[in-house]
């Protein structure tokens, strides 16, 4: 399994707009996507701050999504409620319970 990490910054007052788009418009768009397996939204009112977890089976499926234009499409749909450019890293999963 392999994860990806995404980091945001979220303008002031627009965290609730940014777990509607997160829940309402990204979500779907992963759940189409072979291979992907569950996502997290962490969120920091007080720092603006988020990490956009998603999980996926293979490494291969993870940059296969990426190749498809998803993470941009993904981070594109939070353009309205970004404060800075985000970062991305990616993991194995090594232990899961």
């Amino acid at each position: 399994m392999h994860a990806r990490i995404v980091t945001v910054q979220i303008r002031p007052g627009k965290m609730s707009g940014a777990v509607s788009i997160y829940r309402d418009l990204v979500l779907p768009l992963l759940r189409a996507q072979p291979g992907f397996c569950e996502a997290r939204l962490l969120t920091d009112a007080r720092t603006g701050r988020g990490l956009l977890l998603t999980l996926w089976a293979s490494e291969a499926e993870m940059h296969a999504a990426e190749a498809r234009g998803v993470f941009h499409e993904e981070i594109a749909r939070f353009q309205p409620v970004l404060g800075a450019p985000p970062s991305r890293e990616d993991y194995e999963v090594s232990v899961t319970v």
